[in-house]
């Protein structure tokens, strides 16, 4: 397998996931395992050994994270794997993430970026708190 650094080289301006716009500077990226959606080497979902990804759920609570695997690169059906994480309250699924990442020796760097978009997906399952009415005779 090429290094890294060769893979972006031969895909960072033509793949099929870059969404280029005029008057943009850096193209956006829908690549899987890009936790930001920046065409960049870093946040490359393709090129990196080491990626993580967070999902919506299919049953719309909590986040499913996808882990790439580095010792399965030769085998297609086994290069990722996926953790469920249900609601249990706000805080433990993110802290369950940040524990399975650390644990499994994942890049730092994506850490931080993984625990935003997991609370960001979380911020957008919870219900919408409801407004009091005031009272009618004021």
């Amino acid at each position: 397998m090429a290094s890294p650094q060769l893979n972006w080289l031969i895909v960072r301006n033509n793949n099929a996931f870059l969404k280029k716009a005029r008057n943009i500077k850096q193209p956006f990226s829908v690549e899987p395992n890009n936790l930001t959606n920046k065409s960049s080497f870093r946040y490359s979902g393709l090129v990196q050994r080491k990626t993580v990804g967070v999902n919506f759920a299919p049953d719309k609570k909590g986040f499913v994270v996808v882990l790439k695997k580095p010792k399965a690169q030769g085998r297609p059906s086994k290069t990722y794997s996926e953790i469920k994480m249900k609601h249990a309250g706000f805080r433990r699924p993110l802290k369950k993430l940040r524990n399975t990442l650390v644990k499994n020796k994942y890049r730092k760097d994506l850490t931080k970026a993984a625990l935003v978009r997991a609370s960001v997906i979380l911020k957008s399952q919870q219900q919408p708190k409801k407004k009091s009415k005031g009272k009618k005779g004021e």
